[in-house]
C-alpha cells in the first residue's frame, strides 16, 4: 500500500526533488508551499500519483492545521511528514534589517517547530508516523553574513534532539533530521541580500536529488540524523577542535567561495513573499563552482600566512 506523504516547501530545491522522489515510489502526495502557480507545476511533474496541493505559508497562524485537515479529508491519513521550507538572508548582522532577520527565523525555525507540533499531534493520535526535517551543516558550524539562517538551523538542531528524547516512549513515531552541506538549489539567488554580492553555495556542492534520496531512505530506515555532504564531518571537526583556526579561515573562504562577484542592490528576496519565477529544483551552481574549486585553496594559504607567518 502506498504511503500518504506531506511535503512542506514542495515548489523548489530539496522539497521539489523530494516530491518527485516520493512520486516515483508511487506514494500519494500532499504538497504545500506559498506559490499556488508553482504548486500546479509540481503537481504536473508528479502526475503519475494522486496529488493534493495546498497553498500554505508556514508563518500564518493555523496554516499547518489547515494543511493536515485537508490531507485527512482527501486521503484519510498521513504516514510521513517532510518539512523543507526555508528562506535565507545575506548581510552583516548589524546591517541586516531586523524585520528580515525576524522573518527568516519565523519561517525557518518557528515554522519548522509548528510543522513538527502539528505532525506529532496527528501521529500521536494515529499511533505511528515519520517526521523528516531538513536541517543544515550550518546547524553545527557557523559562517559569516548568514546570521538569521545559522541561528535558525542551530535552533532546529536543539529542537530535534529534545523532541527525539521526548519520543522515547513512542517508538512507532520517528523524527529524523537530514543535514545537507552545500546544495545546488535556487535558495541562494532567492535570498534577501544586504551584503552587496550575490550568494552561492561553497564547494563541494551536492545535488538536491541526492538529499531527496536521503529523505526518502529515512522512511524505510529511520535515523536520528543523516549528514549529506563530503566535507561535513571535516568542517564540523575543524569548528569544534580548532576553533581559532576555523575562525581565521571561514571569513576569507566565505568571501571567496560563498559569494559571487556579481553586485546586487539591497532587497528582501523571497523572505516575505514567494518568487515563482525563481523556483526550480536546481540553482545552476554546480558548473560554475567546479571552475573555482582551486580558488579557496589559495585563499586558505594566504589566510594562514597572515595569521601564522
Amino acid at each position: 500500500m502506498s504511503r500518504v506523504v506531506v511535503v512542506v516547501g514542495a515548489t523548489s530545491g530539496i522539497g521539489r526533488a523530494t516530491a518527485r522522489a516520493f512520486a516515483e515510489r508511487g506514494d500519494r502526495l500532499v504538497l504545500a508551499a506559498r506559490a499556488s502557480t508553482t504548486l500546479a507545476e509540481v503537481r504536473g511533474e508528479c502526475a503519475a500519483v494522486d496529488v493534493l496541493t495546498v497553498p500554505t505559508d508556514v508563518t500564518e497562524p493555523g496554516a499547518l492545521d489547515a494543511l493536515v485537515d485537508a490531507a485527512l479529508e482527501r486521503f484519510g491519513r498521513v504516514d510521513v511528514w517532510v518539512h523543507t521550507a526555508a528562506v535565507m538572508a545575506y548581510g552583516r548582522f548589524d546591517e541586516l534589517p531586523g524585520r528580515v532577520f525576524d522573518q527568516v527565523v519565523r519561517t525557518d525555525l518557528l515554522g519548522t517547530a509548528e510543522s513538527v507540533r502539528v505532525a506529532l499531534r496527528h501521529f500521536r493520535a494515529a499511533g505511528a508516523g515519520t517526521v523528516i526535517l531538513t536541517g543544515s551543516l550550518l546547524g553545527h558550524i557557523t559562517a559569516p553574513y548568514m546570521s538569521a539562517y545559522v541561528a535558525s538551523k542551530w535552533g532546529i538542531q536543539g529542537l530535534v534532539r529534545t523532541v527525539q528524547q521526548e519520543l522515547r516512549d513512542s517508538p512507532e513515531i520517528r523524527l529524523c533530521l537530514v543535514n545537507p552541506g552545500s546544495v545546488d538549489t535556487p535558495v541562494y539567488q532567492q535570498a534577501a541580500n544586504y551584503l552587496g554580492r550575490v550568494g552561492r553555495p561553497p564547494p563541494p556542492v551536492t545535488s538536491p536529488q541526492r538529499v531527496a534520496r536521503a529523505i526518502v531512505d529515512c522512511v524505510d530506515r529511520p535515523r536520528r540524523e543523516v549528514s549529506v555532504g563530503r566535507l561535513n564531518v571535516v568542517l564540523r571537526a575543524g569548528f569544534t577542535v580548532l576553533p581559532g583556526v576555523y575562525d581565521v579561515l571561514v571569513g576569507p573562504l566565505m568571501r571567496a567561495a560563498g559569494l559571487s562577484g556579481r553586485p546586487v542592490a539591497a532587497h528582501d528576496g523571497s523572505v516575505f513573499a514567494p518568487n515563482p519565477c525563481g523556483e526550480a529544483v536546481r540553482g545552476g551552481h554546480l558548473p560554475d563552482l567546479r571552475k573555482i574549486v582551486f580558488g579557496p585553496v589559495s585563499v586558505v594559504g594566504a589566510a594562514l600566512r597572515r595569521r601564522f607567518g
